[in-house]
């Protein structure tokens, strides 16, 4: 049985754009929504008598009720179908969140967030949980081309199997494209296995582009057939890795990283690759471990 979607919740227009995505999410999964609300910090306006770690101070449970209650409204009017549970934390957001994705089947929060309550800052919340959530992490950041693509960022490592698997079902809910992107340079660090291969002293860019296409090849090997109504559009780049990510975003409906990468120039590392897709892509981004990585 799958989890269900977990939505982290602060009451600013970001999350209640996460909470949007997330009941959609939801829906098409035919999961169970949660929205939860954690702090850790007091708030930035305390009402008067309440206490500023306990959600049954006076006025506080009002407060938090009301932020909830908002959200819950905009998750019915999005998924009217979808059950919605509601929890309140006190504990640091990036914790909570991050215990709680490990029986979901999907973690959503927004980019930007409040500053100080419940805050789900980018590079804090939404960086830490999705290099270390236990499943997926959606980070919501600007609108996505209405019918745009899946645009799935391919360096061929195993341990970015789990985004390649993610983009093809992803794509198959949503009833849109696959755009598998692969960029290289000359500079790509690749092995061989010919001992008579002197590293970094001379290339053969039609070999090193032949030895490119068979990876994008095999990344996506087996799922083609597992999702037969997916369109695939295959796309060898020769360029930045970031650059060529963050530039065809602009046209997607969604960007798909790995949590982790083989590093190096073709790495999707976060804090490299996917740290800066997260900070600059013209549409939402999943973040996706692959299970043992």
């Amino acid at each position: 049985m799958m989890g269900p979607v977990v939505v982290g919740v602060d009451g600013s227009p970001s999350s209640l754009a996460a909470v949007e995505v997330a009941a959609r999410e939801a829906g098409l999964r035919g999961v169970g929504l949660r929205l939860v609300h954690a702090f850790g910090r007091p708030a930035a306006h305390i009402p008067h008598g309440g206490r500023p770690w306990e959600p049954s101070g006076a006025g506080m449970r009002e407060l938090i009720d009301g932020t909830l209650t908002k959200a819950e409204r905009r998750a019915h009017e999005t998924g009217p179908g979808v059950e919605i549970m509601r929890e309140v934390v006190v504990g640091e957001p990036v914790t909570v969140l991050e215990i709680e994705s490990r029986t979901a089947s999907l973690a959503v929060v927004g980019s930007r967030g409040l500053s100080r309550f419940g805050a789900l800052l980018l590079g804090s919340t939404a960086g830490h949980l999705a290099a270390h959530a236990a499943c997926p992490v959606l980070v919501v950041r600007r609108r996505p081309h209405p019918a745009g693509p899946v645009l799935l960022a391919v360096d061929g490592s195993p341990a970015a199997r789990g985004a390649v698997e993610y983009a093809f079902a992803h794509a198959s809910l949503h009833g849109v494209r696959l755009q598998a992107l692969h960029a290289w340079s000359i500079r790509t660090e690749r092995s061989y296995g010919a001992p008579a291969d002197p590293p970094f002293v001379t290339y053969d860019e039609d070999r090193l582009q032949d030895e490119e296409e068979r990876v994008l090849a095999e990344a996506l090997g087996g799922l083609r057939d597992r999702y037969p109504d997916v369109a695939v559009e295959r796309r060898l780049v020769r360029g930045r890795v970031r650059h060529s990510l963050i530039e065809a975003s602009a046209d997607a409906g969604l960007v798909v990283v790995g949590a982790r990468g083989r590093g190096g120039f073709a790495g999707l590392l976060l804090g490299s690759v996917s740290q800066a897709v997260l900070h600059h892509a013209e549409c939402p981004v999943a973040v996706v471990r692959t299970e043992g990585t």
